[in-house]
């Protein structure tokens, strides 16, 4: 049998037991409860809660986008790791426990526009309305970019049409999720962590040992050109005030370190992390849960960072593009590895974008299914109808997806645009709702609109304009949005007492 035979063996097998491992915990469910189906009843454990947010966080980004963009663009992108962690730990820190508790407060809420609804007692469900369309725009650009990542391992390893790879894995990816729901999602998402961080230490570690140690991999960090460029976009000549970063020859702006770690504002704005705190069973367990989820976070980073270094260490010059370099993870396995082992490893790519893809689809379906359509045009729908209202969504979303994934971009770059544009939405209006007790509706809605309608035009108008304006769109729209609901709320008349009450319950059952 060929190398390849056994890779495509081996990773077969791998998609094989997750499918059966869905149905397996799709058993324990009854599918036709949207509160069981959507969030688990509120069940997860500190150990399902922390790894299922951070496998569903990471996705296939992990293991292609950053390795990529560091051995493509150099060193300077570990700042958008570093914006990263510390994001995640302000996340856990800050929102995780008072979002729980805020959660069932508010209406028992089991998704995040739902939770906004009824935090500012939306009886018209405007804010629900909004939110769920912004999240359908968004997470179905995030399912394309997940499809991308399936897609470009079949291709580059076997040669297959990347289009018919992307059309199997989103079937794939669409049957479990369809049939498991949350419960099957998280627990896949536990197995997929494991196999993502074994697969990133094992690829770093051998890597090390084959670019002679430590000491040569450092070695090839002084040959790194000037950092010129941020996420594909090259930066204008003329900025002076550059900062030697992580060696000599590496060489940052103030305005290029600003943008990377903006990165880590996205945090506080992302469904498929803070639905994970709406699961867990009880707050205590947070604690526990922060501590996993930093560990992972800090392993699983520091491998990825690593691998992009350690493969311009080996092989420089061997990718003419960046979105050539995306593929340096399957490089490096495919070299150090026996086939049957080395499919095992490029797994764990297959492993980050299948964990994210599935949490994606069942956000999206709720939003659609439980928030707008029950919420909204039939408040007296059965749950069964939600229920099949929710898997034709995720249909809908996997097509639109296979269509995104199609096209030409890095996988970097298609996800910076999601997390911009779902961190701007939601994150400051998140803060505001857990933390000020002043804000009002219309200052809630106003800021929604602000941070979506911000990414979209900084992205494609004001950021090419300039150097100086060429920053990283979340951190703009995250600012402005911040200004509006504070703005706004303050011109608006306070909430109501009843509001007030609900705010001050959910504080106190966080402490």
């Amino acid at each position: 049998m060929s190398a390849n035979a056994q890779m495509l063996v081996a990773m077969c097998f791998y998609m094989a037991v997750i499918c059966a491992i869905g149905l397996r915990y799709s058993s324990r469910q009854r599918k036709s409860n949207p509160e069981e189906y959507f969030l688990a009843r509120r069940q997860f454990g500190p150990w399902l809660t922390s790894l299922s947010a951070q496998a569903s966080d990471m996705s296939g980004w992990l293991l292609m986008g950053l390795p990529g963009a560091v051995f493509f663009l150099g060193l300077g992108y570990a700042w958008v790791a570093i914006g990263l962690f510390l994001g995640t730990v302000l996340n856990w820190s800050l929102v995780a426990k008072r979002l729980r508790s805020y959660s069932e407060v508010a209406g028992n809420s089991i998704t995040l526009p739902e939770f906004f609804s009824k935090r500012y007692h939306d009886d018209k469900r405007i804010l629900l309305a909004v939110a769920a369309l912004i999240s359908l725009l968004f997470f179905s650009i995030y399912v394309g970019s997940q499809l991308m990542v399936v897609g470009r391992v079949f291709h580059h390893i076997f040669g297959l049409p990347m289009l018919y790879m992307i059309i199997i894995g989103s079937a794939v990816i669409l049957s479990y999720t369809l049939i498991g729901g949350f419960l099957a999602v998280g627990v896949l998402d536990i197995i997929q962590s494991i196999i993502m961080v074994t697969a990133l230490s094992l690829v770093m570690i051998f890597g090390v040992a084959n670019a002679g140690g430590i000491s040569g991999v450092i070695e090839n960090l002084q040959n790194f050109p000037r950092f010129t460029d941020i996420m594909g976009m090259a930066a204008q000549e003329g900025i002076t005030n550059g900062m030697p970063v992580f060696g000599a020859g590496t060489q940052l702006t103030f305005i290029a370190v600003v943008s990377l770690m903006a990165w880590g504002l996205g945090y506080f704005g992302m469904p498929q992390v803070l639905v994970r705190f709406m699961a867990i069973n009880n707050v205590v367990n947070f604690r526990a849960s922060r501590v996993i989820a930093i560990v992972w976070v800090f392993i699983a980073m520091g491998a990825a960072i690593a691998i992009g270094l350690i493969g311009r260490a080996l092989y420089p010059g061997e990718f003419a593009t960046n979105r050539e370099a995306e593929t340096v993870f399957i490089l490096l396995s495919q070299s150090f590895f026996p086939p049957l082992l080395a499919g095992i490893i490029v797994s764990g790519i297959l492993a980050a974008s299948m964990s994210s893809t599935d949490s994606y689809m069942l956000i999206v379906s709720s939003s659609l299914a439980n928030d707008m359509y029950k919420g909204i045009f039939n408040k007296n729908a059965s749950e069964r109808r939600v229920m099949w209202i929710a898997r034709i969504t995720m249909l809908v979303v996997t097509i639109f997806g296979v269509i995104v994934a199609a096209g030409g971009d890095t996988i970097f770059a298609v996800v910076a645009y999601a997390w911009a544009g779902l961190g701007a939405s939601f994150g400051p209006l998140m803060l505001f709702s857990l933390f000020w007790k002043r804000t009002t509706f219309a200052g809630a809605l106003a800021g929604m609109l602000t941070g979506g309608f911000v990414v979209v035009v900084w992205r494609n108008l004001i950021r090419p304009l300039h150097a100086y304006v060429n920053v990283f769109e979340l951190l703009p729209a995250f600012i402005l949005s911040c200004l509006v609901i504070f703005l706004v709320s303050l011109a608006t008349e306070k909430p109501s007492q009843k509001i007030e009450k609900e705010f001050d319950a959910a504080k106190a059952a966080a402490l």
